[in-house]
């Protein structure tokens, strides 16, 4: 004889499947600040309009494209929390692919999108960038403030003195040795 509890299992574990599968496609979506952090050695937490600002003093920053830099766009228009994309290739001195994710579809994933200065003084201050349903530059110039590079700033080199037996042996000798005979230790 089956138990009443018995014949409710299948269908709380069916219930509880059922649950994960309409959870999972939220959390398999991508934030454009959850994916650089990711694809970046650039570990900033926060909206991306945020980003430059923290990377002073942690990260050299900067104008000029690098792979593996990350461009970081201000917030213009609807997009109010900004966007940062990692530089992946180098095409000219006014063209970049980009890997970015949250730009064309909500938590969609892109990479090789292309990104174009079109700043009238061609130092990255405007850009657009690659639109994938229209296939086309987007129509909108959106304002950059610039490029954090992937190497963190070192803090000031901490120095050590050590001090080998034989050092410490010729401190205490010329404590008792006149100038010569410390000489003749040094040949």
């Amino acid at each position: 004889m089956v138990s009443g509890r018995s014949r409710r299992l299948p269908g709380i574990i069916a219930f509880l499947f059922a649950i994960l599968a309409i959870a999972a496609p939220a959390q398999a979506r991508w934030q454009c600040v959850t994916y650089a952090r990711e694809v970046s050695d650039v570990e900033i937490r926060g909206n991306a309009h945020t980003w430059w600002a923290q990377a002073e003093g942690h990260y050299e920053r900067g104008s000029t494209p690098e792979v593996g830099a990350v461009m970081v766009l201000q917030p213009h228009g609807r997009m109010r929390l900004g966007h940062v994309a990692m530089v992946r290739e180098i095409i000219n001195d006014r063209q970049i692919h980009l890997n970015h994710a949250n730009w064309s579809r909500r938590g969609m994933v892109e990479s090789d999108v292309l990104a174009e200065d079109v700043s009238e003084n061609n130092d990255w201050s405007v850009v657009k960038v690659w639109h994938t349903p229209t296939g086309q530059l987007g129509l909108t110039s959106y304002p950059v403030y610039g490029f954090i590079y992937p190497e963190e700033i070192d803090e000031e080199p901490e120095i050590q003195m050590v001090a080998t037996d034989v050092d410490a042996n010729r401190v205490l000798l010329a404590s008792y040795s006149t100038g010569d005979e410390m000489a003749s230790l040094d040949d």
